[in-house]
């Protein structure tokens, strides 16, 4: 069939309508010489189901039913706009309804599960893309060496010239990366020429920095992942974490919560990681204090003084002249916290569904428990139960909403949640749903935070010698792994 016949008999339909309601007609079929269209009202729109008049109207009808059925799983209501921004959602649907004009035995289930089916395209593309990652930072590794090996350069031949310029960043560069043979400049050839090689040279390094910058743009802007070197790339600059002693404390939560407000499990798994880059901090001791009440399960590294930590909360290794391995995170303190005490748990979730005869209305809350914590990027994940479309979002006061119709998930996504935005709700309805609470659960919260839960901090870090101090960088990150409703 011509795409003009088509266009052709989707333009008579609106008028064979028109003549329709002037009879005062009630069909949901209207029939032509040629063809029948089956239809069926969704609010503003009609769904059209052009045949031929052999065709078995009972077999049309039951086809526009499962046509009907398809559309809320993708648009959040029936409108022209809705509608044309998940078309091709919908035609990929269609299309496993309705095969070179015949129809497929498929119910909505067999559809759902086929849309979603893996595509070999679009694991060669990732493939691909991963591919182009690593080329990528191998390309920024080479220009990150060969920065490194012309700034050597121009501080080497920079250090005879002044002596304000021979103490800077040049000078304290060009003993490891690039070695540079030390060259005696006779004294009648002392004068110039010297300095405006080193300017020279000094003057190329800003092209080469953009250029890289630009590469490193362009990447990001494709949607590469790409982790920049850590050589630094301006001579002044000074990047972040660069201290030669760096501790990062990190806990890992796991929580399941009932859905009428009990706790099953509270698992809390903490380390502290020591990180030293230089050999002459390798020695060295680190103060902790414990300032939390709950009996939290302390364990240090084999290789530490247990005796030490118990006695004064100091992590040093057996062998005061062993230093800590180098350049690798070391875990020196591991903690274990476990309750079910519902008065622990950082942040309480509450989902309340409410079924009627119109359907289902559902209230979702949440509290921050633990009023010392910040939490990121929180994502409240509730699942939707199968066939009853789109959810109708009433009421949302903080935050944003999203709808996966593929995954049949609802996602409520908040900033940040902290003490001075430690509560909030939504309120959404679902008309086509029974009376099946299990729908709902289990909702999944994910989230970040730098502050931890257990009170355990790093107060200083010394020579394990002559209990100097030692300047260090602390990081401190929470990661929910598993928090449920269920």
């Amino acid at each position: 069939m011509s795409r003009s016949r088509i266009e052709g008999l989707v333009g008579a339909f609106p008028k064979l309508m028109s003549t329709s309601s002037s009879e005062k007609q009630q069909h949901t079929f209207v029939e032509t010489d040629s063809v029948r269209y089956v239809y069926q009202p969704l609010d503003r729109l009609y769904m059209v189901l052009i045949t031929t008049k052999a065709s078995n109207i009972l077999e049309d009808l039951e086809t526009l039913r499962l046509f009907s059925k398809v559309i809320p799983e993708y648009c959040r209501s029936v409108e022209e706009a809705e509608v044309a921004s998940h078309a091709f959602d919908l035609l990929f649907a269609f299309d496993e309804i309705v095969a070179l004009g015949y129809r497929e035995s498929v119910n909505l289930a067999q559809i759902r599960t086929f849309t979603e089916m893996d595509s070999h395209e679009e694991k060669v593309f990732l493939a691909i893309r991963q591919s182009q990652e690593r080329e990528a930072k191998q390309k920024m590794r080479e220009k990150a060496k060969e920065l490194q090996r012309a700034q050597a350069d121009a501080g080497k031949r920079g250090k005879p010239t002044s002596t304000s310029f021979g103490s800077s960043s040049f000078g304290n560069m060009n003993t490891r990366d690039s070695p540079v043979a030390d060259t005696v400049i006779p004294a009648e050839e002392k004068p110039k020429p010297a300095p405006q090689r080193a300017t020279g040279k000094a003057l190329v390094l800003g092209p080469k920095n953009k250029d890289a910058d630009k590469f490193v743009d362009q990447l990001k802007s494709e949607g590469q992942n790409v982790i920049s070197p850590s050589a630094p790339k301006t001579i002044s600059a000074v990047p972040s974490n660069t201290e030669k002693v760096r501790l990062i404390m990190e806990e890992k939560l796991t929580v399941s919560c009932g859905r009428d407000g009990d706790l099953r499990n509270l698992e809390v798994l903490g380390m502290i990681m020591l990180h030293v880059t230089d050999e002459q901090f390798g020695r060295i001791k680190i103060t902790l204090v414990k300032d939390d009440p709950r009996d939290i399960g302390l364990q240090t590294h084999p290789n530490v003084d247990k005796k030490l930590f118990m006695d004064s909360s100091i992590i040093a290794l057996k062998n005061p002249s062993k230093p800590f391995p180098m350049n690798s995170d070391v875990g020196v303190l591991k903690w274990r916290f476990q309750t079910t005490d519902v008065k622990q748990i950082p942040l309480s979730i509450t989902c309340w569904p409410s079924f009627s005869s119109s359907g289902c209305d559902v209230n979702l809350e949440f509290e921050l428990m633990q009023q010392h914590l910040v939490l990121n990027d929180v994502a409240i994940s509730i699942p939707l139960p199968s066939g009853g479309g789109a959810p109708v979002v009433t009421e949302c006061g903080i935050g944003d909403y999203i709808h996966e119709a593929k995954k049949h998930n609802l996602v409520w996504s908040i900033p940040v949640i902290d003490a001075d935005n430690s509560s909030g709700g939504m309120e959404f309805s679902m008309p086509n749903v029974s009376a099946n609470t299990t729908g709902f659960f289990p909702v999944n919260v994910s989230f970040s935070s730098s502050t931890i839960t257990c009170g355990i901090k790093v107060t200083d870090v010394k020579m394990y010698d002559t209990d100097v101090s030692v300047r260090h960088s602390f990081d401190s990150r929470l990661v929910a792994t598993t928090y449920e409703v269920i």
